[in-house]
């Protein structure tokens, strides 16, 4: 795990508005390697439109983002799984592999699915997979693109404390392997304790931005 050097993404006075309606402005942060950046907020704050900018999925309507890695280094994960429900685990994996350019074994594909802890659903219809089961291979579909940015948003929602558990467990895996992840989450008491940086939003701007001990110690969460 790396904490230093230059960073992946860098948000400078970003502003956002739909109509003329302001959504946030004046947000600055930056994105280091190897580092879990959590961005927290109520409802309405702005967090899933900001990460979508930090994506290059939507601009910003002033302000800048300057990305210092390949856009195809990136890998984004909404609140929709984009699985196929007619196709298995493995045909799921094949049919992403291929929109990447690549050609991976079974056996690389099964090597997937055991790590998200679905190699024993490799032959199972997508369709009939759990709401954590989705998001597992849905993990497992980005992990093929190898990225070192990863946008994660609100990847809990929907999920039992057993796949939230897991959940959390490859969040942090991804971090041990040097990749940096951006993590939308409400379960923000929990999840901070596992962040290296809290991104917070409130009041159409940022409230906090800096390391995750501060941010639970000033009893923000």
């Amino acid at each position: 795990m790396s904490d230093s050097g230059k960073p992946l993404l860098a948000v400078k006075r970003a502003a956002k508005f739909y109509g003329n309606k302001l959504v946030f402005k004046e947000v600055s942060f930056e994105v280091l390697p190897g580092r879990i950046l959590l961005v927290a907020g109520p409802n309405g704050a702005g967090k899933s439109t900001l990460m979508r900018i930090m994506a290059g999925l939507s601009k910003p309507s002033a302000g800048e983002v300057t990305l210092n890695l390949e856009p195809e280094d990136m890998a984004y994960l909404g609140h929709a799984t984009f699985i196929y429900p007619g196709l298995t685990a493995l045909e799921n994996l094949r049919f992403w592999g291929a929109m990447y350019g690549l050609s991976p074994s079974r056996d690389e594909l099964l090597a997937l699915l055991a790590r998200v802890g679905l190699e024993r659903a490799a032959e199972e219809k997508a369709g009939s997979f759990s709401r954590g089961m989705a998001q597992r291979l849905n993990l497992a579909r980005i992990y093929q693109a190898d990225p070192k940015l990863i946008f994660l948003d609100e990847p809990g929602t929907g999920l039992d404390p057993a796949s939230l558990r897991r959940l959390r467990e490859e969040i942090t895996s991804l971090r041990d392997r040097g990749v940096s992840v951006v993590w939308i989450s409400h379960h923000v008491t929990e999840d901070a304790a596992l962040a290296d940086d809290v991104l917070a939003l409130g009041g159409r701007k940022v409230e906090y931005f800096g390391p995750a001990l501060g941010f639970v110690a000033e009893g923000a969460c």
